[in-house]
């Protein structure tokens, strides 16, 4: 079935989202109802139910979230962007019950600090980045903004925290390098005015604050690790906005030191104390739960007995806290927020959720996700109820309809470049950047075998024929290597040196015969793997970063840095139509249907675009991303169009079209990729065990990923995980397993097959083997060149590109009649 001819660009439906970012403070919010829970990625903000797990999208941003809030009511979020340098970061206030945009202003410049509502949701406090260092206090029932003034003073450094007081709607409180102000607002006279807390010789960088319920004290967590106690002197009416004195700090907290020298020194946090929540007990006691920047949580009691030998002391902080009951995250805490009452919700910088109880301050795993650039995307063989994802350190496989982690494999200090499922469903074939090419079991992530140097500069492309007794894969120097495996050895059969530049992305036709490979030298060539001969080669004037045969086998489709979508004969390598694949990015990545009606493509643009195949326009596209798109795949039964980026967001689109070769399913709820036990997210670690995932036995006996209805199958295996969340199996990559070893005197290393008459036509330019990495701060040995990494001049325009209109639409299609089995060829149609 053949997309249908449409007018208009429609927009793709965002069906789920993987990812959480951690790295903005104070971004993980609970709405005060206790049901949802909000987090932003990207430029979208995630509203999750959290029990059902349905997620549902605020979208208005053009650029990166870095500041959230939520009224006290509920009633309301508040969200804030960064911006390019030198333009404006909007401020969002949305409706929450209505999912919509109430107001939109543009007011700071280039980044959005802060944000916070007074607890009465009058007010909504906003504070500008380094490049602006402005309050802006907005009406929210006017919905315009009222006043504004300077964060901090000339001599201060930038503002970085803002907490609103919790019985004076007209009053907050800012924090930041040197700076620590009360702030009071005077609706009349539409204006704002501060007053610096006294904190005497005293010199703190404040993170967070967090006001007490009376409005009397004020805990400031500082980048030094300990806790400023600040008295802000209000009086007992609370209509009465201005203290009686000058608020100041009236102690300098840190934890009673477990040493021999507890008298003389009081311990600190680690990388500084990040969030604190206020905790007043039944007993009129007060304590804190802190998080720090080492990954420590701790409820800490103050000790109300003031130290006595202070003049003792080496440093202003007192030994006051004593630690009641700590717990650990792994990672530095970047947001802390109250869940049910009996929880502690904590995020943190490795973008993972964890739920931490108050009684026991037993840590639970509750949502993972990658934090670096993915670089590849692979289904099972006719199986969409999974995929797997690679990046630096792991390969992850997921549960389509529901976002599990099913399985994560780790490979420490290494990054995984491309990755792909045996069509028998035995092994997760997977290249690195150490030259390797590893197979694992996808039930339990064991390494089944590894072919060693495989590539000298790293494994940067590959793929299987379904019979999976060849793998074809790419390097970094411009190699294509065939290799035989078999259940006892795996052998080099051929090395293929037509490429001068580092091979982005092989596809293997249908039939098994032909394979095509991209390279950044500006070619693409097409191989005879059968006879290990090439047999086109096709060229352009541009940096190839991906290729596709048509299911039919006839044609070729590529995509590269001229931005430029093009379709090439197998039979002669002539160029049959030139299509504007973006109006100013290039192109990373490209797939095709089943049954060949439509492809989709992800650029540096941002977006995911659908097209029609035979009439080649856009039909649908998918804004969302906040990072470089470096891969989109589409499901086997095309229900679901997976892209990700080089932030580590995973987004699950509907597809708009259904291939032929499918029948549409009358029940669209995924129950043979789940067991007996419903999934539930929120199980400790302990109990993770108990989630498992059926896979089908294939028919040739082997276990693995297969298509059907598992529940009508009778032999069902079960994959255990033994960790929260996933199961994390660490590799040690100089393990040899025994039982499959290479067979050196079986190893053929023909020379290249490549003519004397061939001339390259790619420049030096693109032949060279260095190509910067957009990838998000990868360190130890270098990513082989990826073409999904490149960047392009336009990599920041997200404008969508408007479709031709229906008379500019080619009406018929371009196929050729070599697809026939024909030998006549036709003429070439240039667009």
């Amino acid at each position: 079935m053949s997309s249908p001819v449409v007018n208009e660009t429609d927009d793709l439906k965002l069906l789920s989202l993987i990812g959480f970012d951690g790295r903005t403070i104070h971004g993980l919010k609970v709405h005060p109802n206790g049901l949802y829970v909000l987090y932003p990625l990207g430029c979208k903000v995630t509203v999750v139910h959290w029990e059902t797990r349905k997620q549902d999208f605020l979208e208005g941003h053009t650029n990166v979230i870095t500041a959230l809030s939520v009224s006290f009511d509920g009633k309301y979020v508040a969200s804030g962007q960064i911006n390019h340098m030198g333009f404006k970061a909007f401020v969002i206030l949305w409706d929450f019950e209505k999912r919509v945009a109430l107001m939109k202003h543009d007011i700071h410049k280039v980044r959005i600090e802060a944000l916070d509502f007074s607890f009465d949701s009058e007010y909504l406090f906003s504070l500008g980045g380094r490049d602006d260092g402005n309050v802006v206090v907005t009406h929210i029932p006017t919905l315009e903004p009222m006043c504004g003034y300077h964060a901090t003073r000339a001599t201060a450094g930038d503002a970085l925290t803002l907490k609103h007081s919790n019985q004076r709607s007209s009053v907050f409180m800012s924090g930041g390098e040197g700076s620590l102000r009360v702030w009071h607002v005077n609706p009349e006279k539409r204006c704002v005015r501060a007053v610096d807390v006294q904190l005497s010789k005293v010199k703190r960088n404040i993170f967070c604050i967090s006001i007490d319920a009376q409005d009397e004290f004020a805990y400031c967590g500082t980048l030094t690790g300990d806790i400023l106690k600040v008295a802000l002197y209000f009086p007992e009416d609370t209509s009465i906005s201005e203290p009686v004195r000058a608020p100041n700090m009236t102690v300098c907290l840190g934890k009673i030191s477990r040493t021999k020298k507890r008298s003389t020194e009081a311990e600190r946090y680690s990388l500084g104390v990040r969030d604190i929540i206020i905790l007043d007990m039944e007993n009129g006691e007060r304590n804190l739960v802190v998080g720090a920047g080492d990954g420590i949580v701790e409820l800490v009691k103050e000790n109300k007995n003031h130290f006595k030998d202070s003049n003792r002391l080496k440093s202003p902080s007192y030994p006051l806290l004593n630690v009641l009951k700590h717990a650990s995250v792994d990672s530095a805490v970047t947001s802390l927020q109250m869940f049910h009452n009996s929880d502690i919700m904590v995020g943190n910088e490795k973008c993972e959720i964890y739920l931490v109880n108050l009684c026991t301050f037993s840590v639970h795993l509750i949502v993972t996700c990658h934090t670096t650039c993915i670089y590849d995307i692979a289904f099972p063989k006719d199986y969409s109820e999974v995929f797997a994802t690679a990046s630096k350190d792991d390969i992850r496989v997921w549960h389509t309809e529901t976002s599990k982690e099913l399985l994560r494999i780790r490979v420490p200090n290494f990054t995984c470049s491309t990755v792909k499922f045996a069509a028998d469903g035995k092994s997760i074939i997977s290249g690195w950047n150490d030259g390797c090419i590893r197979a694992f079991t996808p039930q339990t992530g064991k390494l089944m075998y590894t072919i060693p140097n495989a590539h000298n500069k790293g494994v940067t492309a590959l793929d299987l024929t379904s019979d999976c007794s060849t793998i074809v894969s790419g390097g970094g120097e411009g190699q294509v290597r065939v290799w035989k495996i078999s259940s006892s050895v795996h052998k080099l059969a051929a090395i293929l040196k037509d490429h001068k530049g580092p091979v982005s992305d092989i596809h293997i036709s249908s039939n098994n015969q032909q394979a095509v490979s991209a390279s950044t030298d500006g070619s693409c060539i097409i191989w005879d793997i059968v006879r290990l001969a090439r047999l086109q080669i096709l060229f352009a004037n541009s940096l190839f970063m991906a290729c596709r045969f048509n299911p039919e086998g006839c044609q070729v489709l590529t995509a590269g840095t001229d931005r430029k979508i093009q379709y090439w004969e197998c039979y002669d390598g002539s160029l049959i139509r030139d299509l504007e694949g973006s109006t100013a990015a290039a192109l990373n990545s490209l797939d095709i249907c089943s049954d060949g009606s439509f492809f989709v493509t992800g650029s540096n643009d941002f977006l995911v675009k659908v097209w029609n195949y035979n009439e080649g326009y856009t039909t649908h596209i998918g804004v969302g991303h906040a990072g470089i798109i470096t891969t989109v795949r589409l499901s086997p039964d095309s229900k679901y169009l997976i892209s990700v980026s080089d932030d580590g967001a995973i987004f699950t689109w509907k597809c708009p079209f259904l291939s032929s070769n499918v029948e549409p399913e009358p029940d669209s709820s995924i129950v043979c990729a789940v067991g007996s036990d419903k999934l539930e997210i929120t199980q400790p670690i302990s109990n993770a065990a108990k989630e498992r995932i059926r896979l089908r036995k294939t028919a040739s006996g082997g276990l693995g990923f297969g298509s059907g209805d598992c529940g009508k199958e009778e032999n069902i295996v079960s994959l255990s995980r033994t960790q929260s969340a996933c199961s994390q199996h660490s590799i040690d990559v100089r393990d040899r397993p025994p039982e499959i070893e290479s067979d050196p005197g079986d190893e053929l290393k023909p020379s290249s097959v490549r003519s004397n008459n061939v001339q390259s036509r790619a420049s030096s330019g693109l032949r060279s083997n260095a190509i910067e990495n957009k990838s998000s701060g990868l360190v130890g040995p270098a990513v082989p060149p990826n073409s999904k990494l490149l960047k392009s001049a336009g990599k920041t325009s997200s404008d969508p590109c408007v479709p031709k209109n229906s008379a500019g639409r080619i009406p018929t299609t371009v196929k050729s009649e070599t697809c026939k089995g024909l030998c006549a060829k036709r003429q070439i149609h240039r667009h």
